[in-house]
């Protein structure tokens, strides 16, 4: 945290002032740091008025919905108006899967049905997305950059924040090069070993 590059914001200016149109990426080193900007992430959404789409392993989901009924959050009523769309990151990746490549047509349209629904009458939406952590985690190299550009590919079209979290125990072989690599196809990078619900650090990528 020594460097001077990375800047310090309280976590609903940097989600509606900062970045609200970026692809963001957290390469962390605890659950407990994901899910503390996960919780930001959605909270100060739901504050504002936005859509929140979380895509990821039940295990997170379980955690982070826990996390939002003590904020005192009807989980149940945001989802009935499809304000928050929490998706099983293993359940969606299957969808665009195909021997072991994303399928770039399946992956748009499963991407752009998930943004239709949030976005409902006109709110704005955020996304977090795991499926890249997933398949990184499996060994799945190559799907998982594709994934990350295919994303890109679909923010260019679509306005809305995207944020990727890949866990630091990930990287096994060729750290340097493998979060460089994963760095570049994103807009900004959240610090991955001190966030709070409150408070975040980022740098550009």
């Amino acid at each position: 945290m020594n460097d001077t590059a990375w800047q310090k914001c309280k976590t609903d200016v940097f989600w509606g002032e900062i970045a609200p149109c970026d692809h963001l990426v957290q390469i962390y080193d605890t659950d407990k740091v994901v899910l503390n900007t996960l919780e930001g992430f959605v909270c100060s959404g739901f504050k504002a008025g936005d859509s929140a789409i979380v895509i990821a392993t039940d295990t997170h989901l379980y955690a982070l919905n826990k996390r939002l009924r003590a904020q005192g959050l009807n989980i149940g009523h945001l989802q009935a108006n499809n304000q928050y769309l929490p998706c099983i990151a293993e359940d969606i990746i299957s969808e665009f899967m195909v021997n072991g490549q994303p399928d770039e047509k399946r992956f748009m349209l499963v991407v752009k049905d998930l943004i239709i629904k949030a976005r409902g009458s006109g709110r704005k939406v955020r996304a977090y997305g795991e499926m890249v952590a997933v398949l990184w985690n499996q060994g799945y190299t190559d799907a998982t950059f594709q994934i990350e550009h295919l994303w890109n590919k679909f923010c260019s079209t679509e306005v809305f924040c995207l944020l990727c979290a890949y866990p630091q125990n990930g990287f096994t072989q060729n750290l340097s090069t493998s979060v460089n690599h994963v760095c570049s196809a994103h807009a900004k990078v959240i610090a991955g070993n001190n966030s709070s619900a409150t408070e975040i650090f980022y740098k550009r990528a």
